[in-house]
Protein backbone atom coordinates (compact mmCIF):
# COMPACT_ATOMS: atom_id res chain seq x y z
CA UNK A 1 0.00 0.00 0.00
CA UNK A 2 2.79 2.60 1.06
CA UNK A 3 4.89 1.52 -2.22
CA UNK A 4 1.78 1.98 -4.34
CA UNK A 5 0.79 5.57 -2.60
CA UNK A 6 4.54 6.16 -3.15
CA UNK A 7 4.64 5.43 -6.92
CA UNK A 8 1.57 7.71 -7.21
CA UNK A 9 2.58 10.59 -5.39
CA UNK A 10 6.34 10.35 -7.62
CA UNK A 11 7.04 13.41 -9.80
CA UNK A 12 9.74 15.14 -11.88
CA UNK A 13 11.89 17.29 -9.94
CA UNK A 14 11.48 20.93 -10.71
CA UNK A 15 13.07 21.42 -14.19
CA UNK A 16 16.17 24.00 -12.75
CA UNK A 17 17.11 20.62 -10.91
CA UNK A 18 17.39 18.54 -13.62
CA UNK A 19 19.12 20.88 -15.70
CA UNK A 20 21.55 21.08 -13.00
CA UNK A 21 22.43 17.71 -12.65
CA UNK A 22 23.18 17.72 -16.37
CA UNK A 23 25.41 20.55 -15.18
CA UNK A 24 27.13 18.60 -12.41
CA UNK A 25 27.69 15.83 -14.82
CA UNK A 26 29.41 17.77 -17.53
CA UNK A 27 31.50 18.61 -15.14
CA UNK A 28 32.58 15.20 -13.84
CA UNK A 29 32.92 14.43 -18.08
CA UNK A 30 35.36 17.65 -17.95
CA UNK A 31 37.65 15.38 -15.07
CA UNK A 32 37.32 12.52 -17.51
CA UNK A 33 37.82 13.73 -21.11
CA UNK A 34 41.19 14.97 -21.95
CA UNK A 35 41.92 18.47 -22.80
CA UNK A 36 42.65 19.42 -26.68
CA UNK A 37 41.84 21.87 -29.61
CA UNK A 38 42.25 22.57 -33.01
CA UNK A 39 44.35 25.68 -34.68
CA UNK A 40 41.88 28.60 -35.82
CA UNK A 41 41.39 30.57 -38.43
CA UNK A 42 39.88 33.55 -39.43
CA UNK A 43 37.67 33.01 -42.49
CA UNK A 44 34.55 35.29 -43.67
CA UNK A 45 31.47 33.79 -44.15
CA UNK A 46 28.27 35.70 -45.23
CA UNK A 47 29.75 38.63 -44.78
CA UNK A 48 30.88 37.95 -41.11
CA UNK A 49 34.38 36.87 -39.83
CA UNK A 50 34.61 33.76 -38.37
CA UNK A 51 37.15 31.78 -36.49
CA UNK A 52 37.37 28.27 -38.09
CA UNK A 53 38.92 25.04 -36.79
CA UNK A 54 41.54 23.60 -39.24
CA UNK A 55 40.58 20.45 -40.02
CA UNK A 56 44.03 18.09 -39.30
CA UNK A 57 45.14 20.62 -37.04
CA UNK A 58 43.58 18.87 -33.43
CA UNK A 59 45.95 18.05 -30.80
CA UNK A 60 46.02 17.40 -27.00
CA UNK A 61 46.83 20.33 -24.77
CA UNK A 62 47.49 19.51 -20.72
CA UNK A 63 45.19 18.87 -18.80
CA UNK A 64 42.74 22.05 -17.83
CA UNK A 65 41.15 21.47 -14.62
CA UNK A 66 37.78 22.61 -13.55
CA UNK A 67 37.63 23.43 -9.74
CA UNK A 68 34.69 22.95 -7.75
CA UNK A 69 33.50 26.41 -7.70
CA UNK A 70 32.49 26.14 -11.57
CA UNK A 71 29.81 24.13 -10.69
CA UNK A 72 28.54 27.50 -8.09
CA UNK A 73 30.12 30.30 -11.48
CA UNK A 74 28.80 28.53 -13.97
CA UNK A 75 25.28 30.21 -13.94
CA UNK A 76 26.28 33.33 -13.25
CA UNK A 77 28.67 32.71 -16.51
CA UNK A 78 24.89 31.56 -17.90
CA UNK A 79 23.50 34.80 -16.77
CA UNK A 80 26.06 36.52 -18.42
CA UNK A 81 26.09 34.54 -21.90
CA UNK A 82 22.43 34.27 -22.20
CA UNK A 83 21.88 38.04 -20.96
CA UNK A 84 20.41 39.47 -24.83
CA UNK A 85 17.63 36.63 -25.02
CA UNK A 86 16.78 37.22 -20.76
CA UNK A 87 16.07 40.80 -21.60
CA UNK A 88 14.15 39.70 -24.61
CA UNK A 89 12.16 37.71 -22.64
CA UNK A 90 11.59 40.28 -20.11
CA UNK A 91 10.95 43.19 -22.72
CA UNK A 92 8.20 41.15 -24.66
CA UNK A 93 6.30 39.77 -21.46
CA UNK A 94 6.26 42.96 -20.38
CA UNK A 95 5.01 44.52 -23.77
CA UNK A 96 2.93 41.41 -23.80
CA UNK A 97 1.10 42.48 -20.40
CA UNK A 98 0.69 45.97 -21.20
CA UNK A 99 -1.16 45.32 -24.41
CA UNK A 100 -3.07 42.59 -22.62
CA UNK A 101 -4.36 45.21 -19.80
CA UNK A 102 -6.02 47.31 -22.90
CA UNK A 103 -8.29 44.09 -23.38
CA UNK A 104 -7.41 44.46 -27.31
CA UNK A 105 -5.98 41.05 -27.46
CA UNK A 106 -8.51 38.86 -25.55
CA UNK A 107 -11.42 40.45 -27.63
CA UNK A 108 -9.58 40.00 -30.90
CA UNK A 109 -9.29 36.77 -30.54
CA UNK A 110 -13.09 36.28 -29.34
CA UNK A 111 -13.89 38.23 -32.43
CA UNK A 112 -11.80 35.64 -34.41
CA UNK A 113 -13.39 32.40 -32.50
CA UNK A 114 -16.90 33.76 -33.46
CA UNK A 115 -15.90 34.20 -37.26
CA UNK A 116 -14.24 30.27 -36.77
CA UNK A 117 -17.62 28.79 -35.13
CA UNK A 118 -19.70 30.61 -37.95
CA UNK A 119 -17.46 28.81 -40.81
CA UNK A 120 -16.73 25.81 -38.96
CA UNK A 121 -14.40 24.58 -42.72
CA UNK A 122 -12.15 27.43 -42.18
CA UNK A 123 -11.49 26.48 -38.49
CA UNK A 124 -9.74 23.48 -40.11
CA UNK A 125 -7.71 25.40 -42.32
CA UNK A 126 -6.60 27.73 -39.43
CA UNK A 127 -3.86 24.93 -38.06
CA UNK A 128 -2.31 23.71 -41.48
CA UNK A 129 -2.09 27.32 -43.26
CA UNK A 130 -0.30 28.88 -40.16
CA UNK A 131 1.84 26.45 -39.51
CA UNK A 132 2.73 26.41 -43.33
CA UNK A 133 3.65 30.40 -42.99
CA UNK A 134 5.91 29.76 -40.11
CA UNK A 135 7.50 26.76 -41.45
CA UNK A 136 8.32 29.28 -45.01
CA UNK A 137 9.81 31.74 -42.19
CA UNK A 138 11.94 29.43 -40.96
CA UNK A 139 13.01 28.20 -43.73
CA UNK A 140 13.96 31.51 -45.60
CA UNK A 141 15.22 33.59 -42.83
CA UNK A 142 15.52 30.89 -40.39
CA UNK A 143 12.74 32.69 -37.84
CA UNK A 144 13.63 31.34 -34.09
CA UNK A 145 13.61 33.77 -31.76
CA UNK A 146 10.57 35.58 -33.43
CA UNK A 147 8.01 33.07 -32.39
CA UNK A 148 8.67 33.90 -28.68
CA UNK A 149 6.07 36.88 -29.12
CA UNK A 150 3.75 34.99 -31.22
CA UNK A 151 3.15 32.37 -27.95
CA UNK A 152 1.16 34.47 -26.22
CA UNK A 153 -1.29 35.35 -29.20
CA UNK A 154 -1.70 31.85 -30.18
CA UNK A 155 -2.19 30.43 -27.13
CA UNK A 156 -5.55 32.40 -26.42
CA UNK A 157 -6.78 31.67 -29.85
CA UNK A 158 -6.30 27.98 -29.69
CA UNK A 159 -8.06 27.47 -26.19
CA UNK A 160 -11.03 29.77 -27.79
CA UNK A 161 -10.92 26.95 -30.89
CA UNK A 162 -11.73 24.06 -28.33
CA UNK A 163 -7.86 22.91 -28.34
CA UNK A 164 -4.98 23.41 -25.69
CA UNK A 165 -2.04 25.38 -25.21
CA UNK A 166 0.39 22.73 -27.02
CA UNK A 167 -1.31 23.45 -29.71
CA UNK A 168 -1.25 27.11 -29.58
CA UNK A 169 2.95 26.69 -28.84
CA UNK A 170 3.04 24.05 -31.47
CA UNK A 171 1.65 25.89 -34.49
CA UNK A 172 3.92 28.96 -34.42
CA UNK A 173 7.26 27.25 -32.60
CA UNK A 174 7.17 23.79 -34.26
CA UNK A 175 6.27 25.25 -37.78
CA UNK A 176 8.91 27.49 -37.53
CA UNK A 177 10.99 24.61 -36.04
CA UNK A 178 9.77 22.53 -39.21
CA UNK A 179 11.29 25.23 -41.75
CA UNK A 180 14.45 26.20 -39.88
CA UNK A 181 15.20 22.19 -39.76
CA UNK A 182 14.18 21.27 -43.33
CA UNK A 183 15.56 24.96 -44.23
CA UNK A 184 16.59 25.64 -48.25
CA UNK A 185 17.41 29.53 -48.03
CA UNK A 186 18.10 29.66 -44.09
CA UNK A 187 21.37 32.10 -44.05
CA UNK A 188 22.01 30.95 -40.32
CA UNK A 189 22.32 27.23 -41.03
CA UNK A 190 22.52 25.88 -44.90
CA UNK A 191 23.98 29.72 -45.93
CA UNK A 192 27.06 29.05 -43.33
CA UNK A 193 27.14 25.65 -43.71
CA UNK A 194 27.47 25.43 -47.12
CA UNK A 195 30.10 28.19 -47.27
CA UNK A 196 32.13 26.57 -44.58
CA UNK A 197 31.90 23.46 -46.96
CA UNK A 198 33.03 24.88 -49.91
CA UNK A 199 29.90 24.59 -51.85
CA UNK A 200 27.90 27.38 -53.74
CA UNK A 201 25.33 28.64 -51.39
CA UNK A 202 22.05 27.59 -51.38
CA UNK A 203 22.85 24.55 -53.88
CA UNK A 204 21.29 21.58 -53.79
CA UNK A 205 17.97 23.07 -53.79
CA UNK A 206 15.59 20.63 -55.86
CA UNK A 207 16.41 17.88 -52.85
CA UNK A 208 16.11 20.19 -50.04
CA UNK A 209 12.51 21.59 -51.08
CA UNK A 210 11.33 18.04 -51.34
CA UNK A 211 12.77 17.63 -47.41
CA UNK A 212 11.25 21.38 -46.45
CA UNK A 213 7.94 19.62 -47.81
CA UNK A 214 8.15 16.24 -45.89
CA UNK A 215 9.37 17.67 -42.91
CA UNK A 216 6.66 20.35 -42.56
CA UNK A 217 4.13 17.96 -43.66
CA UNK A 218 5.13 15.38 -41.21
CA UNK A 219 4.85 18.20 -38.09
CA UNK A 220 1.92 19.27 -39.20
CA UNK A 221 0.19 16.24 -39.47
CA UNK A 222 0.63 15.16 -36.23
CA UNK A 223 -0.03 18.55 -34.74
CA UNK A 224 -3.55 18.23 -36.33
CA UNK A 225 -4.22 15.04 -35.36
CA UNK A 226 -3.26 15.97 -31.49
CA UNK A 227 -5.25 19.16 -32.19
CA UNK A 228 -8.89 16.57 -33.19
CA UNK A 229 -8.04 13.95 -30.45
CA UNK A 230 -8.21 17.09 -27.70
CA UNK A 231 -11.16 19.03 -29.19
CA UNK A 232 -13.34 15.22 -28.56
CA UNK A 233 -11.86 14.93 -25.40
CA UNK A 234 -10.52 18.05 -23.56
CA UNK A 235 -9.35 16.16 -20.43
CA UNK A 236 -6.99 14.01 -22.48
CA UNK A 237 -4.75 16.85 -22.77
CA UNK A 238 -1.21 16.80 -20.34
CA UNK A 239 -2.16 20.36 -19.57
CA UNK A 240 -5.81 20.56 -18.93
CA UNK A 241 -5.08 21.44 -15.44
CA UNK A 242 -2.52 23.99 -15.82
CA UNK A 243 -4.83 25.53 -18.95
CA UNK A 244 -7.19 27.13 -16.28
CA UNK A 245 -4.52 30.34 -16.21
CA UNK A 246 -5.33 30.68 -19.97
CA UNK A 247 -9.14 30.07 -20.16
CA UNK A 248 -9.36 32.21 -17.37
CA UNK A 249 -8.79 35.12 -20.68
CA UNK A 250 -10.70 32.96 -23.09
CA UNK A 251 -13.92 32.27 -21.80
CA UNK A 252 -16.46 33.61 -23.68
CA UNK A 253 -18.70 35.15 -20.81
CA UNK A 254 -15.51 36.91 -19.15
CA UNK A 255 -15.10 39.34 -23.07
CA UNK A 256 -17.38 41.37 -23.96
CA UNK A 257 -16.91 42.32 -27.67
CA UNK A 258 -19.23 45.41 -27.68
CA UNK A 259 -16.37 47.48 -25.66
CA UNK A 260 -14.61 47.27 -29.00
CA UNK A 261 -13.72 50.88 -30.03
CA UNK A 262 -11.20 52.67 -32.32
CA UNK A 263 -8.71 52.63 -29.56
CA UNK A 264 -8.76 48.79 -30.06
CA UNK A 265 -8.44 49.06 -33.60
CA UNK A 266 -5.61 51.16 -33.38
CA UNK A 267 -4.01 48.95 -30.77
CA UNK A 268 -4.31 45.96 -33.66
CA UNK A 269 -2.70 48.41 -36.79
CA UNK A 270 -0.15 49.39 -34.21
CA UNK A 271 0.56 45.67 -34.00
CA UNK A 272 0.45 44.87 -37.43
CA UNK A 273 2.64 47.58 -38.45
CA UNK A 274 5.53 46.22 -35.85
CA UNK A 275 5.43 42.14 -37.63
CA UNK A 276 5.62 44.10 -40.79
CA UNK A 277 8.92 46.06 -39.34
CA UNK A 278 9.77 42.47 -37.43
CA UNK A 279 9.83 40.97 -41.02
CA UNK A 280 11.31 43.65 -42.95
CA UNK A 281 14.45 44.00 -39.82
CA UNK A 282 15.00 40.43 -40.11
CA UNK A 283 15.09 40.11 -43.87
CA UNK A 284 16.49 43.71 -44.60
CA UNK A 285 18.81 44.84 -41.91
CA UNK A 286 19.27 41.51 -40.30
CA UNK A 287 18.06 42.12 -37.12
CA UNK A 288 19.17 39.85 -34.15
CA UNK A 289 17.23 39.79 -30.95
CA UNK A 290 18.04 43.42 -29.68
CA UNK A 291 16.54 45.41 -32.09
CA UNK A 292 13.64 42.81 -32.11
CA UNK A 293 12.95 43.48 -28.51
CA UNK A 294 13.44 47.93 -28.81
CA UNK A 295 11.07 47.18 -31.48
CA UNK A 296 8.47 45.56 -29.19
CA UNK A 297 9.15 47.89 -26.26
CA UNK A 298 8.15 50.51 -28.08
CA UNK A 299 4.82 48.68 -29.32
CA UNK A 300 4.03 48.10 -25.25
CA UNK A 301 4.42 51.87 -24.55
CA UNK A 302 2.51 52.99 -27.91
CA UNK A 303 -0.40 50.38 -26.95
CA UNK A 304 -0.48 51.67 -23.22
CA UNK A 305 -0.97 55.09 -24.52
CA UNK A 306 -3.67 54.37 -26.89
CA UNK A 307 -5.66 52.07 -24.36
CA UNK A 308 -5.68 55.40 -22.00
CA UNK A 309 -3.10 54.06 -19.68
CA UNK A 310 -1.16 56.20 -17.56
CA UNK A 311 3.02 56.14 -17.45
CA UNK A 312 3.03 54.65 -13.98
CA UNK A 313 0.22 52.46 -15.50
CA UNK A 314 2.33 51.32 -18.43
CA UNK A 315 5.19 51.08 -16.12
CA UNK A 316 3.60 48.68 -13.45
CA UNK A 317 1.97 46.20 -15.96
CA UNK A 318 5.41 45.92 -17.55
CA UNK A 319 7.43 44.62 -14.50
CA UNK A 320 4.61 42.56 -13.64
CA UNK A 321 4.67 40.93 -17.20
CA UNK A 322 8.85 41.02 -16.91
CA UNK A 323 8.41 39.30 -13.37
CA UNK A 324 6.56 36.09 -14.78
CA UNK A 325 10.01 35.15 -16.25
CA UNK A 326 11.98 35.11 -13.80
CA UNK A 327 12.24 31.30 -13.61
CA UNK A 328 12.32 30.92 -17.26
CA UNK A 329 15.71 33.35 -16.81
CA UNK A 330 17.12 30.93 -14.13
CA UNK A 331 16.48 28.14 -16.24
CA UNK A 332 18.48 29.72 -19.65
CA UNK A 333 21.20 30.73 -17.46
CA UNK A 334 21.69 27.26 -16.33
CA UNK A 335 20.96 26.05 -19.57
CA UNK A 336 24.14 28.11 -20.42
CA UNK A 337 26.37 27.04 -17.96
CA UNK A 338 27.00 23.50 -19.50
CA UNK A 339 28.78 25.20 -22.62
CA UNK A 340 30.45 27.30 -19.67
CA UNK A 341 31.60 24.19 -17.32
CA UNK A 342 33.14 22.56 -21.02
CA UNK A 343 34.67 25.36 -22.34
CA UNK A 344 36.58 25.75 -19.07
CA UNK A 345 37.82 22.20 -19.26
CA UNK A 346 38.69 22.29 -22.69
CA UNK A 347 36.72 19.51 -23.93
CA UNK A 348 34.19 20.12 -26.44
CA UNK A 349 37.14 20.33 -29.35
CA UNK A 350 38.11 16.93 -27.93
CA UNK A 351 34.54 15.88 -28.08
CA UNK A 352 34.37 16.38 -31.78
CA UNK A 353 37.50 14.71 -32.84
CA UNK A 354 36.74 11.90 -30.61
CA UNK A 355 33.44 11.98 -32.99
CA UNK A 356 34.72 12.22 -36.47
CA UNK A 357 36.96 9.20 -35.50
CA UNK A 358 34.00 6.90 -34.62
CA UNK A 359 32.42 8.32 -37.50
CA UNK A 360 35.22 7.05 -40.01
CA UNK A 361 35.20 3.75 -38.69
CA UNK A 362 31.19 2.58 -39.95
CA UNK A 363 29.90 1.98 -43.42
CA UNK A 364 29.32 4.32 -46.14
CA UNK A 365 25.60 3.73 -46.02
CA UNK A 366 25.34 4.32 -42.59
CA UNK A 367 27.88 7.20 -42.17
CA UNK A 368 25.06 10.39 -43.02
CA UNK A 369 22.79 8.87 -40.08
CA UNK A 370 26.21 8.95 -37.61
CA UNK A 371 27.18 12.43 -38.85
CA UNK A 372 23.80 13.22 -38.29
CA UNK A 373 23.36 11.53 -34.32
CA UNK A 374 27.05 13.44 -33.32
CA UNK A 375 25.49 16.69 -34.93
CA UNK A 376 22.49 15.87 -32.38
CA UNK A 377 24.92 15.36 -29.50
CA UNK A 378 26.70 18.34 -30.28
CA UNK A 379 23.48 20.24 -30.35
CA UNK A 380 22.61 19.33 -26.78
CA UNK A 381 25.26 21.79 -25.81
CA UNK A 382 25.73 24.39 -28.50
CA UNK A 383 22.13 25.14 -29.88
CA UNK A 384 22.91 27.95 -32.02
CA UNK A 385 22.83 26.57 -35.29
CA UNK A 386 25.23 29.19 -36.67
CA UNK A 387 27.80 28.52 -33.84
CA UNK A 388 27.28 24.54 -34.32
CA UNK A 389 27.73 25.09 -37.88
CA UNK A 390 31.01 27.42 -37.53
CA UNK A 391 32.25 24.40 -34.92
CA UNK A 392 31.74 21.37 -37.03
CA UNK A 393 31.56 22.09 -40.67
CA UNK A 394 34.93 22.64 -41.00
CA UNK A 395 35.89 19.17 -39.62
CA UNK A 396 32.84 17.07 -41.52
CA UNK A 397 33.23 18.61 -44.64
CA UNK A 398 36.46 16.83 -45.03
CA UNK A 399 35.57 13.64 -43.40
CA UNK A 400 33.00 13.32 -45.59
CA UNK A 401 35.36 13.56 -48.37
CA UNK A 402 37.41 10.67 -46.93
CA UNK A 403 34.79 8.30 -46.19
CA UNK A 404 32.58 8.56 -49.51
CA UNK A 405 29.82 10.86 -48.72
CA UNK A 406 29.20 14.41 -50.63
CA UNK A 407 29.56 17.37 -48.59
CA UNK A 408 26.13 18.23 -49.64
CA UNK A 409 25.18 15.06 -47.42
CA UNK A 410 27.39 16.55 -44.34
CA UNK A 411 25.49 19.67 -44.83
CA UNK A 412 22.49 17.52 -44.43
CA UNK A 413 23.18 15.70 -41.80
CA UNK A 414 23.69 18.66 -39.71
CA UNK A 415 20.92 20.60 -40.55
CA UNK A 416 18.26 17.89 -39.75
CA UNK A 417 19.91 17.63 -36.35
CA UNK A 418 17.90 20.76 -36.08
CA UNK A 419 14.72 18.66 -35.76
CA UNK A 420 15.35 17.88 -31.88
CA UNK A 421 15.82 21.13 -30.69
CA UNK A 422 12.59 21.94 -29.67
CA UNK A 423 12.94 19.55 -26.87
CA UNK A 424 16.18 20.42 -25.54
CA UNK A 425 16.40 21.66 -22.20
CA UNK A 426 19.35 23.49 -22.74
CA UNK A 427 17.98 25.84 -25.52
CA UNK A 428 17.60 29.35 -24.57
CA UNK A 429 14.26 29.38 -27.00
CA UNK A 430 12.72 26.24 -26.38
CA UNK A 431 12.66 27.19 -22.20
CA UNK A 432 11.62 30.64 -23.45
CA UNK A 433 8.44 29.35 -25.27
CA UNK A 434 7.32 27.28 -22.38
CA UNK A 435 8.23 29.55 -19.76
CA UNK A 436 5.68 32.18 -22.22
CA UNK A 437 3.29 29.28 -22.58
CA UNK A 438 3.60 28.06 -18.85
CA UNK A 439 3.97 24.94 -19.23
CA UNK A 440 6.43 22.50 -17.54
CA UNK A 441 9.59 21.46 -19.56
CA UNK A 442 8.54 17.50 -18.75
CA UNK A 443 5.37 17.35 -19.63
CA UNK A 444 6.53 19.34 -22.84
CA UNK A 445 8.99 16.54 -23.14
CA UNK A 446 6.34 14.18 -22.67
CA UNK A 447 4.38 15.03 -25.44
CA UNK A 448 6.91 15.71 -28.12
CA UNK A 449 8.90 12.25 -27.86
CA UNK A 450 6.30 10.74 -30.16
CA UNK A 451 7.28 13.37 -32.40
CA UNK A 452 10.93 13.55 -32.18
CA UNK A 453 11.11 9.72 -32.73
CA UNK A 454 9.35 10.19 -35.99
CA UNK A 455 11.37 13.08 -37.03
CA UNK A 456 14.65 10.72 -36.11
CA UNK A 457 13.07 7.94 -38.50
CA UNK A 458 12.65 10.56 -40.66
CA UNK A 459 15.70 12.09 -40.98
CA UNK A 460 17.74 8.73 -40.89
CA UNK A 461 15.17 8.01 -43.69
CA UNK A 462 15.86 11.39 -45.84
CA UNK A 463 19.83 11.22 -45.74
CA UNK A 464 19.61 7.96 -47.43
CA UNK A 465 19.18 9.42 -51.14
CA UNK A 466 21.74 11.45 -50.61
CA UNK A 467 24.53 8.71 -50.26
CA UNK A 468 23.07 6.86 -53.14
CA UNK A 469 22.90 9.18 -55.60
CA UNK A 470 26.01 10.96 -54.68
CA UNK A 471 24.45 14.52 -54.19
CA UNK A 472 25.86 17.39 -55.22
Amino acid sequence: MNKEKKRKTFKLPHTLVLIYVIVILVYALSWIVPSGEFQREEKVIEGTTRNIPVPGSFKYIEKKTVGPEALLLSPIKGFQDGAEIIAFLFVISGAFMVIQKTGTIDMAIKRMADAFAARPRLQNLVIPVLMVVFSLAGAIFGMCEETIPFILVFIPLSISMGYDSIVGVAIPFLGAAAGFAAAFFNPFTVGIAQGLSGLPIYSGLTYRLLVWVIGTVVIITFVMVYARKIKKNPESSPVYELDRHWIHHTESNQIDTSKWSWRNRAILIVFGVSIVILIWGVLVEKWYIMPIAALFFALGIASGFLGKMTASEIAADFVSGAKDMMNVAFIIACGRALLAVAKDGQIMDTLLFYASNVISGFPRIMVAQMMFVTQSVINFFIHSGTAQATLTMPIMAPLSDLVGVTRQTAVMAFQLCEFINPVLPTSGVTMAVLGVAKIPWEKWAKWFLPLMIILIILSFILLIPPVLMNWN
